[in-house]
């Protein structure tokens, strides 16, 4: 029974001690304030209007060579 109970203890810390799990919680952590400074750079952009309208814009100027 110590040991398992040892065994145990050793996992415990080896999992402690594993850091490639904390990276991945620093990305998603990267990536969703990201995302939502997007909707928010995007939600400014669309002021007055709706988003579709200025996907539309944003289309026309890619497409032609006048942009309004």
């Amino acid at each position: 029974m110590k040991n398992f109970l040892q065994a145990i203890g050793q996992s415990t810390r080896g999992f402690l001690r594993e850091e490639e799990g904390a990276q991945v919680v620093e990305y998603a952590l990267i990536i969703a304030v990201v995302s939502i400074a997007l909707v928010v750079a995007l939600k400014a952009l669309t002021t007055g209007g709706s988003f579709t309208s200025f996907i539309d814009r944003v289309n026309k100027c890619l497409t032609t060579t006048t942009c309004t």
